[in-house]
């Protein structure tokens, strides 16, 4: 019997041979080979059975998790709400990206490169007013931040110079103020860390590049923790395969794996290619490509993981 890709498998029948693995004459359809039980077959049940646990809480839904939830017939769930990022820039030399810069000004381009990062992390970011350089102009636009979102963050102002009004200002507003002043890193010397009750208060240079790279290495972890997301194992460029691994050859494979520590290692464990599974990306960390050349994989052997 002829049967499509994903159809129902006829009482009686315990096997699929693909088409392009058959020769077809007069009518009459010859296997280029035996084929066996279960060939071509997903039973059910094979992908997710009851009882199991797809998605954990603190994960983010991405593509592959609404594919699974779709799959379950799962079309409302209960997440976090996304939390708001206050953005401040502070200077009198900053002007708006539309015009152009006069002598000594330039363009206030942190905010935004910190308002595309802010949503990578699954927050909103809420852009606060640009702050002169005195301390009534930065409290009121601290304490705006405060009221309409969950985080501030400020850029410039924090060094030690004259003008450099953010931790002091800081201090005079709320407990328990400024945690920490001034961090043994380059560049981003001249971070903020601080607080007012329980919305956190982050002070980054205002160099863009000081910027950013405190943004990715101190405060995303931080405001991370606002969204609810439990950060996952982070696949590193090389792993250890947990078993071997067997590709096909002149043919390249995407091998789904999943990262477990073992002692000063991470294992990749092959979770198998099943393309008519949902839950595979849900599962993994990420995958091994095996190449037209390099079809086997033996255990132990170091692998390149390519996260999702």
């Amino acid at each position: 019997m002829r049967i499509p890709t994903g159809g129902t498998v006829p009482d009686g029948a315990d096997s699929v041979v693909p088409i392009e693995d058959t020769e077809e004459n007069d009518g009459r359809v010859t296997p280029r080979k035996a084929p066996k039980a279960g060939d071509a077959i997903t039973p059910a049940g094979e992908d997710m059975e009851p009882g199991d646990l797809i998605l954990q809480a603190g994960r983010r839904i991405d593509g592959p998790a609404m594919g699974v939830l779709a799959t379950l017939g799962c079309t409302e769930v209960p997440v976090w709400r996304r939390p708001k990022i206050a953005l401040i820039s502070t200077g009198d030399e900053l002007v708006p990206p539309s015009e152009r810069p006069g002598v000594g000004q330039v363009r206030d381009s942190n905010r935004y490169e910190l308002a595309g990062a802010v949503r990578a992390l699954g927050a909103e970011p809420v852009h606060i007013p640009r702050a002169k350089d005195d301390p009534q102009a930065h409290e009121a636009a601290i304490r705006e931040g405060l009221r309409v979102a969950d985080a501030v963050m400020l850029t410039g102002g924090s060094s030690v110079g004259v003008r450099d009004l953010v931790p002091r200002v800081i201090d005079s507003i709320g407990e328990p103020g400024v945690v920490v002043h001034g961090i043994r890193v380059r560049p981003g010397k001249p971070t903020v860390l601080a607080a007012i009750g329980s919305k956190p208060v982050i002070g980054l240079p205002g160099n863009p590049t000081s910027a950013l790279m405190i943004f990715r290495n101190i405060a995303a972890p931080i405001l991370t923790g606002l969204t609810g997301e439990v950060p996952r194992l982070k696949a590193p460029a090389i792993a250890l395969a947990g078993a071997a691994i067997q590709g096909r050859p002149g043919w390249t494979w995407f091998v789904p794996v999943r990262l477990s520590a073992d002692g000063s290692n991470c294992v990749a464990t092959s979770l198998g290619i099943h393309s008519s599974h949902t839950s595979s990306a849900v599962r993994a960390d990420g995958f091994v490509v095996i190449s037209e050349d390099r079809t086997n994989i033996a255990a132990g052997e170091p692998v390149e993981v390519h996260a999702f």
